[in-house]
């Protein structure tokens, strides 16, 4: 761990020893999509599990991995391959290409196993990255506890409120990065033609961390995409909402709406059917599959689909209801303690 980060875990316990390396480069800097480590942060790393030796040396997303000591078992988390699919979405420039070609291909190298998130995820690295199905396992995502239908209307209606939504509207979510990958600006646009003529507009919230981002950010364009559509006054960008208000955002929402060109697992749509809303989803993901009859299905970024998708379950409640009945019953099947077993069961087949 680099100092930070050994601050915000609590990883006390008798069976674990926190080894903390001092870095010039935080790892979400390093992870960014125009950064890199330096070469001085890798040799200390490096030489950190060189000293340690352990039996498994566990990463759990390539995006901070570094090399590790000739010979050191490794079970390494690939959570995708969107950045290999779709490169000039994801990666701003072609050294970030570079140094995530160069990172991803180490890390596969050396890795015994490699982990990732869905079924679907795992073929699409079978597919994209040539990783052959034997040295891939499945351990999902699921949401946490905190997520579950809000019984409380009055707090529903308060914290919709707070992010600019007026009594009585209602309201459509999406939670996530503002990449150009998530095709928020389809969204933006499918909402637009949604809203347009109607007498009391659905309102749209933008779920997600703006200035802080690290990663190929679109938020320009998705501005741009607003202003075009004359739809400030019911698009807001709520900045980052705490798990205990987003679920109650999520209670009283139409649906979440997730066109993403991929996901690999889809976790921000799985938190919101567990409050029990339905989704509008991408079906390059494993969402149709992890929640069927939960939601709609689109094509990714075809925002005529999204637009039609959107109609149909503001304009029906009986629609809306029985789909996040569903959305819910399949959430609820999920967890992270299956997801924890999981892991464990690769890292010690890695040592085997």
């Amino acid at each position: 761990l680099d100092r930070e980060a050994a601050k915000g875990f609590d990883l006390a316990g008798p069976n674990v020893r926190r080894v903390v390396v001092e870095m010039g480069t935080a790892p979400t800097a390093a992870a960014a999509a125009d950064g890199y480590r330096s070469p001085a942060d890798m040799l200390r790393l490096t030489r950190a599990v060189w000293r340690e030796r352990p039996e498994v040396f566990f990463s759990p997303s390539v995006y901070t991995y570094f090399p590790l000591p000739p010979g050191q078992r490794a079970v390494v988390t690939v959570h995708d391959a969107i950045a290999e699919r779709f490169p000039e979405l994801t990666l701003p420039s072609s050294r970030a290409r570079l140094f995530w070609r160069m990172k991803v291909g180490l890390a596969l190298w050396q890795a015994r196993l490699v982990l990732t998130v869905s079924d679907f995820a795992a073929s699409e690295l079978e597919e994209v990255l040539r990783i052959h199905r034997s040295r891939l396992r499945v351990s999902g995502e699921a949401p946490a506890a905190e997520f579950q239908p809000s019984t409380d209307a009055a707090e529903v209606r308060r914290v919709a409120q707070s992010r600019g939504v007026p009594a009585g509207a209602k309201w459509f979510t999406y939670v996530g990065g503002f990449n150009p990958h998530k095709y928020v600006g389809a969204l933006v646009r499918a909402h637009a033609a949604l809203a347009r003529g109607r007498e009391h507009p659905p309102h749209l919230l933008l779920v997600g961390t703006i200035d802080k981002d690290v990663f190929h950010g679109d938020q320009a364009g998705i501005r741009a995409a607003i202003r075009e559509a004359g739809t400030e006054a019911l698009v807001h960008w709520t900045g980052f909402v705490p798990d205990a208000e987003l679920r109650h955002l999520h209670s009283g929402a139409v649906a979440l709406v997730l066109p993403s060109a991929s996901e690999g697992f889809g976790l921000p749509a799985v938190e919101a059917a567990a409050c029990g809303i339905p989704v509008i989803a991408t079906t390059a993901s494993p969402l149709p599959a992890l929640l069927e009859g939960g939601g709609i299905f689109v094509k990714p970024g075809d925002a005529r689909e999204v637009e039609a998708a959107m109609r149909r379950l503001v304009d029906d409640q009986g629609l809306r209801t029985a789909m996040g009945r569903v959305a819910r019953e399949r959430a609820s099947g999920l967890s992270w303690e299956r997801a924890a077993a999981a892991t464990l069961a690769a890292l010690r087949e890695a040592a085997a």
